[in-house]
Formats: structure tokens, C-alpha cells, sequence
């Protein structure tokens, strides 16, 4: 997992230095200056404080109030209901967990709560989410949901999960591919991993895209990316060891597949 965010860089120069780690904790060689010519490569890229209060990020006004089933829905998104995963967990095992990254106001998992409360199955269910902005729809009495406002690349979580979603929400993250790594990780033997992911949003220090060599790199973890719905996705926990330094974050990249503004994340690459 990443460990040491580099940022501050310029459009001249991106230096990494025989001290930081790379993406999976192996110690990094000694690296050459790398040099940035790239015009469209941004002047200054942004530590995670300063993209945490980006218009771009936190932004209430964006799409956040995702249902659980319907038109605007986690469903329609993922291709299946995230409580048919749940009711099948507590079938083969008793009980069965689901955490939400970048989870908006938590409507999807109140509604699966609600659902659970009414066939006997909630006190067997655990519902985390997880989002940068305190904004979450009021959870019912008695509480059957934990929500907590904090970034997705600084959470940890302190089990395992049977279902694990982040529909939408890596667009606006800076260190996308360290917050994969870490949900790859919390998953339980049989657990389920979905996410949103552009590709074209993971740039190097030159400001190409990272392309095919990170998908053969992902995939070669064990992750499968599907490149027409750009989503990624596995079944049971895997080690996401990754030779890229994070480098800091644009939030300028303007709009991405979705049609709304997005953020670049940019990696040094090693060898």
C-alpha cells in the first residue's frame, strides 16, 4: 500500500527519491529525476488536504443521493442488488457485512437496512459507509447503519467485508490506486469487490495515461477490468503489489466519461 505521498510537483521535474516506498510497501530504487515536459501536465499538483477542499471534490451538489434499486441506483450501476450478495452471505454463514466507499448520504445502505429490519435479517447484517462529506441522510432509530465522514485513502478498516462498493466515488479520490489496494485487502474469502474506474484518470509524471501496462498489471493481481463499463472487480482478497509512487492529484482534468469533472491521479512508475 502507498505510504509515502509525494507532491509539490512541477512540470519540470518529478524526483523520487531511494527512501519512499511504491504501492504494495517494497522499498523503491534509487530513481533519476524524471523530467516533465508535457504541456499538459498541471504546474502544481495537490496534496490529499488541499483536494479535500477542491470545488471539485467536495461538492454537495453532485449526484450523491444514489437508491439502492430504481432508475438512480446502486442496481442499475453494478449490475446486480447489493442485498441479493447480503441475503446470500447470511445464508452460507450466518451473517454477512457491506462497505460503501464514497457511499454520498448513505441512502442505498438505509434502504438496505430498512429491507433487512423487515425480513428478520438486520441484526445479522453489518452496514458501513464511508464518505469525505458529512452530508448523510438521517439514519432511523434504533441505528443499523454506521456512516463516518473521512477521506477513503486515510479510513482503515478493522475486519473483513462480504461486499465491497465504491460506485463513482474513485473519480474524485486522489491516490485511486492505494484505496483499491486497501479494499482489495478487507475482503473475506468469498467477499465481492466492485468499483468504478477510469483508467485514462491515472497518468504518469509525464502526463500519459498509465494504459495497458497497469491493466495487465491488475489483472495479473487477480482484478478483473472490464474497459467498455470501466469497472473493476474480484472475489476474495488479493495483494495489490503495484510499482507506482503517488505523486499528487489535478483537479482541473475537467469532465470525464460520466460528463462530470473528475480528478487526475499521478504516479511515478518504476521498473
Amino acid at each position: 500500500m502507498l505510504e509515502d505521498a509525494q507532491v509539490g510537483v512541477s512540470r519540470e521535474w518529478c524526483s523520487i527519491g531511494s527512501g519512499l516506498q511504491h504501492l504494495g510497501g517494497v522499498e523503491a530504487e534509487p530513481w533519476q529525476a524524471i523530467e516533465v515536459s508535457d504541456p499538459a501536465v498541471p504546474e502544481q499538483l495537490l496534496e490529499d488536504k488541499a483536494l479535500h477542499t477542491s470545488a471539485v471534490v467536495a461538492n454537495c451538489a453532485m449526484n450523491r443521493e444514489r437508491q439502492l434499486a430504481g432508475v438512480n441506483s446502486y442496481t442499475r450501476e453494478l449490475d446486480f442488488n447489493p442485498l441479493d450478495s447480503l441475503t446470500a452471505a447470511v445464508a452460507g454463514q450466518g451473517d454477512a457485512s457491506w462497505l460503501d466507499l464514497c457511499c454520498g448520504t448513505g441512502r442505498a445502505l438505509i434502504q438496505a437496512a430498512e429491507h433487512l429490519r423487515h425480513t428478520g435479517l438486520l441484526e445479522r447484517v453489518a452496514l458501513v459507509g464511508v464518505d469525505l462529506i458529512d452530508a448523510f441522510d438521517p439514519i432511523p432509530s434504533p441505528p443499523a447503519v454506521t456512516l463516518l465522514a473521512t477521506s477513503a485513502t486515510a479510513w482503515t478498516a478493522n475486519t473483513s467485508f462480504d461486499l465491497i462498493t465504491c460506485v463513482h466515488g474513485l473519480h474524485y479520490v486522489g491516490d485511486k490506486l492505494a484505496v483499491l489496494a486497501r479494499a482489495a485487502q478487507w475482503l473475506t474469502p468469498t467477499g465481492r469487490f466492485v468499483a468504478d474506474l477510469d483508467l485514462a484518470s491515472i497518468r504518469l509524471a509525464d502526463g500519459r495515461p498509465a494504459g495497458r501496462r497497469l491493466t495487465a498489471r491488475l489483472r495479473a493481481a487477480g482484478l478483473n477490468y472490464g474497459n467498455r463499463r470501466r469497472r473493476i472487480a474480484c472475489i476474495g482478497p488479493r495483494e495489490l503489489r503495484l510499482p507506482y509512487t503517488y505523486l499528487g492529484a489535478d483537479d482541473h482534468a475537467g469532465p470525464n466519461y460520466t460528463g462530470q469533472p473528475a480528478v487526475d491521479s499521478y504516479y511515478c512508475e518504476h521498473s
